[in-house]
C-alpha cells in the first residue's frame, strides 16, 4: 500500500502469489496491519478530537524527530511521498511553528529541517493518544492473545527493518514474480 499522500510503488495485488510473496499468510499480516493502522488512527482522533494534525503531518513530524536537519527530499524519500506533497506539508507545519527551515550549511540554497518544540510536543501527545488507546484495547483482549501480542513485538520491529531494507534497495519489484 503507498503512504496516504505518496506516489510509491503500487500495492502488491491481493491475488498474487509467487516465491513465498503475496503468500495468505504474507496478505493477512498486511491486512491485518493495514486494519490495525486504521483502527489507531481512528481511535486517537477519538481520544483527542482537539487534534488538527494530519496524520501525515505527524509522520513527517515524527520522522523529522528521528532525523533533525534531514533535507525535504530526504524526506519524501524516507516516507515515500512525493516532493511536492512534503513541500506542502512542510509549509503549513512551518506555518503552525511546528518546524523550522534553516539554511544548509554546505548548501545556501538549500534548507534543513528541526522539530520545534512545538512540533516535538506533538509528536509527543500523538504518540501517547496512540499509546493510550493501546493500552485500553489491550485491556479489553484475554490473556492469551495480550501475550501472543506481547510475544510478536520483536518479530514485527524485525519485519518493520525487513521492509525499510527492501524498500531502500534499488529495483524492488512492486508486484512479485509470478
Amino acid at each position: 500500500m503507498t503512504h496516504p499522500g505518496g506516489a510509491g510503488r503500487p500495492p502488491v495485488a491481493a491475488g498474487a502469489r509467487g516465491a513465498g510473496q503475496g503468500s495468505p499468510r504474507a496478505d493477512g499480516i498486511a491486512e491485518g496491519i493495514a486494519r490495525l493502522r486504521r483502527a489507531l488512527r481512528r481511535g486517537a482522533r477519538v481520544a483527542d478530537p482537539g487534534n488538527t494534525l494530519a496524520v501525515a503531518q505527524l509522520e513527517l513530524l515524527a520522522a523529522l524527530a528521528e532525523h533533525p536537519g534531514a533535507r525535504p527530499g530526504q524526506l519524501a524519500r524516507l516516507l515515500n511521498m512525493r516532493p511536492n506533497t512534503v513541500t506542502t506539508i512542510v509549509n503549513a507545519l512551518s506555518a503552525r511553528g511546528m518546524l523550522d527551515r534553516v539554511a544548509a550549511e554546505d548548501d545556501r540554497r538549500a534548507v534543513r529541517l528541526t522539530v520545534t518544540e512545538a512540533g516535538r510536543q506533538a509528536v509527543l501527545a500523538w504518540q501517547a493518544t496512540n499509546a493510550a488507546v493501546l493500552h485500553l484495547a489491550l485491556s479489553t483482549l484475554p490473556a492469551r492473545q495480550r501475550r501472543a501480542l506481547a510475544a510478536a513485538v520483536p518479530a514485527l520491529d524485525a519485519l518493520a527493518r525487513a521492509v525499510d531494507r527492501l524498500a531502500d534497495a534499488p529495483g524492488m519489484p512492486a508486484e512479485p514474480d509470478s
